[in-house]
């Protein structure tokens, strides 16, 4: 008599939506201050700990458990991403011996990130379109962003970075909130675009 084996099912929700909620909506607000609305300040950086840092790290550690690499390694890293960008404007106030961030140094953070995002973008060509522009989005601003510090730019083209952040925040909400929504309703009530068929 053989034993069968014991298959755990995995009841837990989706955490992707948190991920990307939190990734979008801190995204949304830093790039108001970008496009010139108002002043980096404490709610900019408070969404940049708790939001956009530590709740995308806690899902991406459940995207972990339920075995989705590509989740994962993106929710851990850009929640780290808002974290460090916090820890990079907070530091040098806090310990004064501590050198400002040179623009050109920014400039490269910024450029090694749109490195990866690009490199991330291609993983999405298997994924919904929704993810697919919310990445291909986020890739062109992370290259503005590096060009604008590179090059010292006008604050017209910052502002203008700033408007292609928000259409990038904007979309991540919208994939975050679209996943929500079509499971509340068991139906596509937004739709997120039909993922590439595996070969």
């Amino acid at each position: 008599m053989t034993d069968s084996p014991t298959v755990i099912k995995d009841n837990t929700g989706n955490p992707a939506p948190i991920g990307l909620l939190g990734f979008g909506m801190t995204t949304v607000v830093l790039n108001f201050h970008n496009a010139g609305y108002f002043e980096l300040n404490s709610m900019i950086l408070s969404m940049g700990v708790c939001y956009g840092g530590i709740a995308q790290v806690i899902a991406g550690i459940m995207e972990w458990k339920k075995g989705n690499s590509f989740a994962a390694t993106a929710f851990v890293s850009y929640g780290f991403f808002w974290l460090s960008l916090v820890t990079l404007v907070l530091l040098p106030k806090i310990f004064p011996t501590v050198a400002p961030t040179s623009e050109s140094a920014l400039a490269t953070y910024l450029a090694l990130w749109g490195l990866f995002t690009a490199v991330m973008f291609l993983g999405t060509l298997r994924l919904s379109h929704a993810l697919q522009f919310v990445f291909g989005t986020l890739t062109i601003l992370f290259f503005l962003l590096a060009y604008g510090d590179f090059t010292d730019a006008p604050a017209a083209f910052k502002h203008f970075t700033g408007y292609e952040g928000l259409v990038c925040g904007f979309s991540a909400m919208y994939a975050g909130l679209a996943q929500i929504l079509n499971e509340l309703f068991q139906k596509t009530v937004l739709p997120l675009g039909a993922p590439k068929p595996k070969v």
